[in-house]
C-alpha cells in the first residue's frame, strides 16, 4: 500500500507550501522523520502528527519549519533551521510541518495564517468550493508545476 501523499495550501496568502507532504503519524516515523535522506525535493516534505517540537539529530540539511494548532493555524515558524539541532517545544502546537528552506519565505507565510492539509483529490475539491476561487480554474500536477 502505498503511502498517502498531502497537499499543503495556506489560505490566508493562497499558496501552497507542498504538494508531496507525508504524514509521520506513528511514534516510529516521528522518531526517524528524515534520518538518513541525503536531500529533500522542492515539493516534498514530513508532517510530525501529533508533536510540539522537533529535532535535526542525524538529519543533513536545513529546514523551514511551521508549527501548527488543532486547526491547522500558523503558530510558530523557524526558517532554515540548522542540522543537529533541538527545535523548540511549542504547548500550543499539535503538529509540525518540516520543508525544503525557503518555502516560509517564498509562500509568504505567517504566524496566524490558515492552513489547508488534505490529499491531493480532497484539496481540488475544497478549493473549488473557497469563495474567492469561483469561476477560477486551478489545475496543480504532483510535479509541482501549476496553472491559473
Amino acid at each position: 500500500m502505498e503511502t498517502p501523499k498531502y497537499c499543503v495550501y495556506n489560505q490566508t496568502s493562497e499558496s501552497f507550501l507542498s504538494m508531496g507532504l507525508t504524514a509521520a503519524a506513528t511514534t516510529f516515523s516521528r522518531l526517524k522523520g528524515m534520518i538518513g535522506k541525503l536531500t529533500l525535493g522542492y515539493d516534498e516534505g514530513l508532517w510530525l502528527v501529533p508533536s510540539s517540537g522537533i529535532h535535526t539529530i542525524g538529519v543533513c540539511f536545513p529546514l523551514d519549519l511551521v508549527y501548527l494548532d488543532a486547526e491547522y493555524r500558523v503558530v510558530h515558524l523557524l526558517e532554515s533551521f540548522p542540522t543537529f539541532r533541538i527545535g523548540p517545544l511549542r504547548t500550543d502546537a499539535t503538529s509540525v510541518l518540516a520543508l525544503p528552506t525557503h518555502t516560509i519565505y517564498e509562500s509568504q507565510t505567517q504566524v496566524g495564517d490558515q492552513l489547508l492539509i488534505c490529499v491531493a483529490a480532497e484539496m481540488e475539491a475544497k478549493l473549488s468550493n473557497l469563495p474567492h476561487m469561483a469561476g477560477q480554474i486551478r489545475q496543480y500536477t504532483m510535479d509541482g508545476t501549476g496553472t491559473i
